[in-house]
């Protein structure tokens, strides 16, 4: 995989671009499947890093995984216990889902500190609230492994005191295979939590109230195979939404789903951004005068905090003083300096940055902190005067399948480099 990626700023984009399957359902998805019995095959999965890594973890746990195409062929069958403490476990966080789903089938983990983009604390610990109320123990040894085990499963009510989606996820993966009924209270709503419920029904669990506040797992005693389309990725396609907006003249985003796009469709009409939406569509046209607009980031369905970075490299080119308040992640802001090093004017003052436009930004050398980070600089360099390289590309490849291809296409001057 390319190191660094980069890009000649200043042209003007144009065509149609397709947004792939849910990273952010996939990455739950694929650890589900240990759940099953037999084959589960899942389609439009993205061809991005994490999807391999994943699939790397399913094979040490002597899990057949083939990849043809789009799609992935899971063969649990033979799998065993194996403890996860190999340095791949820690190369993305969506590997402590296998917290969840092997406390579940074998009602015994053993797993290395999970990894991934470092955001500030992201503590586990509304997940190890749910697996002891399941009536699990948990232990942490000094060299950052975790060992979690029950002699039985037990149904409970779980309040969780914020919506944390890996934690919801966590605990409704464990909870299949409870003894009596779960309840998850306050749980997150997030659709990629409703894709995994879905698949899980269609593979035999009873799980209800998915994407509401309150989610009811009764156990079961197995599940078998299936099939399941992942739905299309949300913050792809809002990162293509930005990037047209800041970017093209007229661009044509497809294979969406508007209604989980409303926070974001809503502050680019704030800000004067010209948009037709479709059924699975929404084209945008550029060359508007920009608004300055505020943003708060919150639990869905508010606006997302995977977005508010790339509103930050759009919102250098409005007219005005932008307002963005962080809510979730304190380290998201990482990305501003390094819009700072292209000629943007914004200033922290943590959980809230005020961005100045506008801002003639300048190409130079920026480096990707975190995979949002790494999208927000794309969209920097394709509006800045000059060459930018982007170095740790890696983290961009985590969540965007074919990014440098589909920008090709869309007449973007963008390249990869070791």
């Amino acid at each position: 995989m390319s190191e660094k990626i980069i890009i000649e700023g200043g042209y003007e984009l144009e065509g149609e671009v397709r947004i792939s399957g849910a990273k952010n359902a996939t990455v739950a998805l694929i650890p589900a499947t240990v759940l099953a019995s037999s084959v589960v095959t899942i389609y439009d999965v993205p061809d991005i890093s994490d999807v391999e890594a994943l699939s790397d973890i399913l094979r040490s746990l002597n899990v057949e995984v083939n990849r043809q195409k789009d799609h992935l062929i899971i063969d649990p069958s033979k799998i065993k216990n194996i403890d996860l403490v190999q340095d791949n476990v820690t190369k993305l966080r969506a590997s402590y889902y296998f917290m969840g789903a092997l406390l579940g089938r074998f009602k015994k983990v053993k797993i290395k500190m999970p990894g991934g983009c470092f955001l500030g604390p992201r503590p586990i610990d509304l997940h190890l609230k749910g697996f002891k109320a399941l009536g699990a123990e948990v232990k942490l040894d000094d060299d950052g492994i975790y060992e979690i085990s029950a002699n039985e499963l037990l149904g409970t009510n779980i309040y969780l005191d914020f919506p944390s989606v890996g934690a919801t996820i966590n605990i409704m993966m464990a909870a299949i295979f409870a003894n009596g009924r779960t309840v998850i209270e306050n749980s997150a709503k997030e659709p990629e939590i409703v894709d995994l419920a879905i698949m899980l029904n269609k593979m035999g669990a009873k799980v209800r109230g998915a994407g509401t506040d309150e989610i009811i797992i009764d156990g079961v005693s197995s599940l078998g195979g299936c099939f399941h389309e992942i739905i299309p990725d949300r913050i792809e396609a809002g990162t293509y939404i930005v990037i047209a907006a800041a970017c093209a003249k007229k661009m044509k985003i497809t294979n969406i789903i508007p209604h989980h796009l409303e926070g974001l469709i809503s502050k680019l009409e704030d800000a004067n951004v010209a948009m037709e939406l479709g059924d699975d569509s929404i084209t945008i046209v550029g060359n508007k005068e920009i608004k300055a607009i505020k943003i708060k980031t919150q639990p869905y369905p508010g606006f997302a905090t995977d977005l508010q970075s790339l509103l930050g490299a759009f919102l250098t080119q409005a007219k005005g003083v932008s307002m963005i308040e962080e809510t979730i992640y304190p380290e998201r802001f990482k990305y501003c300096e390094e819009l700072n090093k292209m000629g943007a004017n914004i200033k922290v003052k943590s959980p809230v940055c005020f961005i100045e436009g506008v801002s003639q930004l300048k190409g130079t050398e920026v480096s990707a902190t975190d995979l949002r980070c790494g999208a927000a600089l794309i969209i920097a360099g394709l509006l800045a005067k000059g060459t930018t390289t982007i170095s740790n590309a890696y983290h961009i490849y985590r969540g965007y399948e074919n990014i440098v291809e589909k920008l090709r296409n869309l007449n973007a001057r963008i390249w990869e480099e070791k």
